[in-house]
């Protein structure tokens, strides 16, 4: 078996334990949540997220029951990121288990300034899940 068969194994029988083997769909999902981040795009970012959407942040949970509620966060969110000067995010996987419809993703963050100067580090959690059609965003735990 070639470890490209093996990797697809694991992805089929729930198990993906680093980047290598993160299913393309999710990948996919996680690279248009960071374009738009970099495109200050707030209807694509909300569009990557099942709802009600819960994120975890500061120690306190907020339930958003539709991208309406999402988008006035995303926009606030952005104009913080505007005024730190950040022009670009970054994503490393750390870990992932994913199966049948439902997947836990880590990812460490950066957001960096137009020298490539991180301006802002962290990880965060994320619970997806695969709505019919498309993998989505249904919570997110950020690290302290």
């Amino acid at each position: 078996m070639t470890d490209e068969q093996g990797a697809g194994n694991a992805m089929n029988d729930g198990v993906a334990d680093d980047e290598a083997v993160l299913d393309a769909e999710v990948r996919e999902l996680f690279d248009d949540y960071c374009a738009g981040f970099d495109d200050f795009d707030a209807d694509g970012v909300a569009d990557c997220f099942a709802y009600p959407a819960v994120i975890w942040q500061f120690g306190k949970g907020n339930v958003f029951a539709d991208d309406e509620e999402l988008l006035e966060n995303i926009e606030k969110l952005f104009d913080a990121l505007d005024k730190e000067g950040v022009v670009r995010s970054e994503y490393e996987v750390l870990s992932a288990h994913v199966g049948g419809d439902t997947g836990l993703v880590t990812l460490a963050w950066a957001q960096v300034d137009a020298a490539d100067e991180p301006v802002l580090e962290f990880t965060c959690h994320y619970h997806l899940l695969f709505d019919g059609d498309t993998w989505r965003i249904a919570m997110i735990v950020n690290e302290p």
